[in-house]
């Protein structure tokens, strides 16, 4: 739970990178689609107009206010998930300070001694199994909301790329592009398109 940042602009550019890709294959699905988009970029090709746009996925993640909603409450699923195992282990731990003074104040059984421990064993597989739960609807979460993100990012290039101008528009992240031409970086028109629509949507 606690890697929730640092993970954060990965699964961020995974989700991004396959959505962009299942959004430019799409057009194979219906002909007429696919003809008219196949003329565009083969003319644009042949006059030398294939362009590729890309924005800085870090400048996205810092400054889009949906992500940093999103990263916010994530960190609170994070704080209440810590706080419950931090109360079961409390827990556990009151009850082996109570076993302990018990047996100091007069020695157990077998008998007591062995259900003591029982008892001990399966507290311990019930915290085991609790964080087990926790972990997987922190994940559940966290991967909702990233798809939510990335989704939403895809809707907008959809709409911000309709008179075709650039045949892709890439997420840019370093290690994974090594030259890129300044003048195709779209980041300033996408987190302003971005955050105007998520504030109006807020309002």
């Amino acid at each position: 739970m606690k890697n929730a940042s640092l993970i954060f602009n990965i699964v961020l550019l995974a989700l991004v990178g396959v959505l962009f890709y299942l959004h430019f294959s799409s057009g194979k699905k219906v002909a007429s689609s696919t003809e008219k988009k196949s003329q565009v970029t083969a003319s644009a090709e042949e006059n030398g107009e294939f362009k590729i746009a890309y924005f800085e996925l870090d400048s996205i993640t810092n400054s889009f206010s949906m992500v940093k909603d999103v990263k916010s409450e994530l960190n609170k699923e994070e704080e209440k998930m810590s706080s419950e195992m931090a109360g079961w282990q409390k827990r556990y731990n009151d009850k082996i300070t109570r076993y302990q003074n018990q047996a100091q104040t007069q020695p157990m059984s077998q008998v007591e001694s062995e259900k003591a421990n029982t008892d001990l064993l399966q507290m311990q597989e019930t915290i085991r199994n609790k964080k087990q739960e926790l972990d997987q609807r922190f994940q559940n979460m966290y991967m909702q909301k990233m798809k939510e993100v990335t989704t939403k990012i895809e809707a907008f290039l959809q709409d911000y790329n309709q008179d075709k101008r650039y045949s892709y528009i890439l997420a840019y992240e370093p290690g994974f592009i090594y030259y890129r031409d300044t003048m195709y970086n779209i980041t300033k028109d996408l987190i302003k398109g971005l955050n105007d629509q998520y504030t109006t949507k807020k309002k």
